[in-house]
């Protein structure tokens, strides 16, 4: 079983989650009541919808991953799962991304369902320097 699959399991029993398939089309989802939380594309890349608001609070946190990928201007986060540490890593993003989705509505934060699956990730460490 990979970790995303894992992952998946692990999450679909969260009260506050139900699996469904993605806006994108592409692996499956996970959904709050608030929309669509998590996208599990393949047995190591989960996107995850932070929303604005949160990806610009955690942004230096997130430049110390190697495991997060940022693609500009998405409220999308990829994280890659290469080992334990990034499962529990993504735990805790699902959790701030519940918490951020219910804060909801929050002001530049328009609900989008594009996911980062079909777009060009960047290592966050080079959008911050501009390259």
């Amino acid at each position: 079983m990979t970790l995303a699959a894992r992952a998946l399991t692990q999450l679909s029993a969260w009260d506050d989650l139900t699996e469904t398939e993605p806006s994108c089309g592409t692996g499956r989802a996970l959904r709050s009541p608030q929309g669509e939380i998590a996208h599990f594309h393949s047995g190591s890349d989960v996107d995850l919808y932070l929303t604005a608001r949160s990806i610009r609070r955690f942004e230096e946190q997130f430049s110390r991953s190697a495991a997060i990928r940022l693609v500009p201007g998405s409220q999308w986060l990829t994280l890659r799962l290469d080992g334990e540490a990034d499962m529990h890593l993504l735990m805790t993003l699902v959790s701030l991304a519940l918490q951020a989705h219910q804060a909801w509505p929050v002001p530049g934060d328009a609900p989008r369902t594009e996911c980062n699956d079909h777009q060009s990730a960047v290592r966050i460490r080079e959008n911050l320097s501009g390259g």
